[in-house]
């Protein structure tokens, strides 16, 4: 039975940065790689091809840090808030 893949669905993935990374906050997973018992992704921005960088996978699930999709400042907002109230 092969291993069960770590971050199926991480390839062609959006994600919003709840801070600027060189000048942006939209990105993109266009590639992907298994370094033993990591994976990495390769950001690209939204908007500016020329911005790329590696990150570990598991730092995307940090809610603090990452929200999955493309969310506007105020949709962010609204989602810290709401976690602020439960």
């Amino acid at each position: 039975m092969p291993k069960k893949q770590k971050f199926p669905y991480l390839l062609g993935s959006k994600w919003t940065s709840h801070q600027k990374m060189w000048g942006w906050r939209h990105f993109q997973v266009i590639t992907r790689k298994n370094e033993g018992k990591w994976v990495f992704a390769e950001m690209v921005a939204s908007c500016d091809s020329n911005v790329r960088f590696w990150i570990n996978a598991r730092l995307l699930k940090d809610r603090s840090q990452w929200q999955a999709g493309w969310q506007s400042l105020q949709e962010m907002e609204e989602t810290h808030n709401l976690a602020l109230d439960a």
